[in-house]
């Protein structure tokens, strides 16, 4: 491939868009999997009710799921990476193709349980890399009228950790009128909008996961590793 015209390019590590990569064959048809992460450690937690509703709908969909108890996790950086509860999350990460992200909001943002979870992950281990490419749907409760301040911060994480975030997305305020005293969510446009959510990451899981790896695949990082299209 010649560029004549762009002095800075390194010619050898571009690559055009190679549309059999985008359609993939054969297809993998293992049940999608989804890792799902709240954040508080309260005994009655709503963000983990929430995201236990996410997952009775995400099982009816046909998903294999993983929820992940923050209890336990030492804050970031205060253990070695060894930790089982570092190892856990880390192995969780690397098992699924998609997560469910949902945080109280605190203060006008996520909770430090949530962020200390994505603080323990890294963007690369080695040659892999715990979150890279995976889908993310992006939930939030918060006490007070409706908000989307965790869930924005929540998508600035998403992309910061190189995942493919869906459109829809899920709050919940006043979360405590939400939920019955059997710890269910009512029915009501808010039940639906997070069923919405969780089929939208389905399509979008089985949609993307045979695509990941192709799809992040960047002229800068085979440039960086030496790495021509041709040598993969």
């Amino acid at each position: 491939m010649t560029a004549p015209d762009l002095p800075a390019l390194h010619p050898e590590y571009l690559e055009r868009v190679d549309l059999a990569r985008l359609e993939p064959h054969p297809r993998v048809d293992h049940p999608p999997r989804i890792l799902l992460l709240y954040g508080s450690l309260r005994p009655r937690s709503f963000s983990r009710l929430l995201v236990l509703e996410a997952e009775r709908i995400l099982k009816a969909l046909g998903a294999e799921t993983r929820i992940f108890d923050p209890t336990g996790l030492p804050v970031a950086d205060s253990v070695p990476a060894t930790h089982p509860k570092v190892q856990e999350l880390r192995a969780l990460s690397l098992w699924s193709e998609g997560q469910v992200w949902c945080s109280p909001e605190r203060h006008g943002n996520i909770t430090a349980v949530f962020k200390n979870q994505i603080d323990w992950l890294p963007l690369s281990e080695g040659s892999i890399r715990p979150t890279q490419g995976r889908t993310l749907a992006v939930m939030q409760v918060s006490g007070g009228s409706q908000s989307f301040n965790s869930v924005n911060a929540l998508r600035v994480l998403g992309r910061w950790m190189r995942m493919f975030s869906i459109p829809n997305q899920s709050s919940v305020p006043m979360a405590y009128t939400q939920f019955g005293d059997d710890d269910r969510m009512k029915p009501s446009p808010l039940y639906d909008r997070m069923v919405d959510v969780m089929e939208e990451l389905m399509k979008f899981t089985w949609l993307l996961r045979d695509r990941a790896d192709y799809l992040v695949d960047r002229y800068s990082e085979r440039r960086q590793d030496h790495r021509p299209p041709e040598a993969r």
